[in-house]
């Protein structure tokens, strides 16, 4: 597994949910899900919970948890609000290298790539490569967060994601156009995915 400025990454399991509450809105869900202290989750933790500015319906969330994650997704179905959920298990690759949950205001970029198993370890070092001069930019600020693909890759095609932080939506304009280094490495990244599919969100305040 490529490693990031000499950082073995940990053996961390990832799940994504992306779950639809009964109500109008996301609130009631996400108020259960932290009103029983996560306990939809246990023994995994939370790392991210989030809801849409574009791509998701405004009684949708998107609920990130680490650790033993393979019971999140019946759990969250038990939950009274919840209507749907649809969850996928994955794990880091260069990114992030602990189970720190993120905490930053600001816009979340959830993109996933339709790839080949047999490209993970490439795109991932092709984007720590990239990273070096894409975040260290003064016309935008960005970071990516997260970079993950699936645990179950007994199949020959599926899906990585990258989760970004941008501070705003006029960052994430700018940051289209990188620098050239940047560029290069992102461009033979594209050439190794067979689509792309990504949702602008929020960071739920816990």
């Amino acid at each position: 597994m490529p490693i990031e400025n000499n950082v073995e990454p940990l053996n961390m399991s990832f799940a994504i949910s992306r779950v639809r509450a009964n109500d109008r809105n996301f609130t009631a869900a996400h108020t259960e899900i932290s009103n029983n202290s996560n306990a939809s989750l246990q023994p995994a933790s939370l790392w991210g919970a989030f809801h849409g500015l574009f791509g998701l319906a405004s009684n949708e969330l998107v609920v990130v948890s680490v650790g033993v994650t393979e019971n999140v997704h019946t759990n969250l179905l038990t939950l009274d609000s919840v209507a749907h959920c649809e969850s996928l298990q994955l794990e880091a690759t260069v990114r992030p290298v602990t189970e720190e949950p993120v905490s930053r205001e600001g816009l979340y970029v959830f993109r996933f790539f339709d790839v080949a198993h047999k490209d993970v370890e490439e795109i991932a070092d092709l984007s720590r490569v990239a990273w070096q001069s894409f975040e260290h930019v003064d016309a935008y600020s960005a970071e990516p967060q997260g970079l993950f693909c699936q645990t179950d890759r007994s199949q020959e095609h599926g899906r990585m994601l990258l989760v970004t932080w941008y501070d705003s939506l006029n960052s994430w304009q700018t940051s289209r156009n990188p620098a050239p280094e940047a560029r290069e490495n992102f461009q033979r990244r594209h050439q190794l995915t067979n689509g792309t599919v990504a949702y602008a969100t929020r960071l739920i305040a816990s």
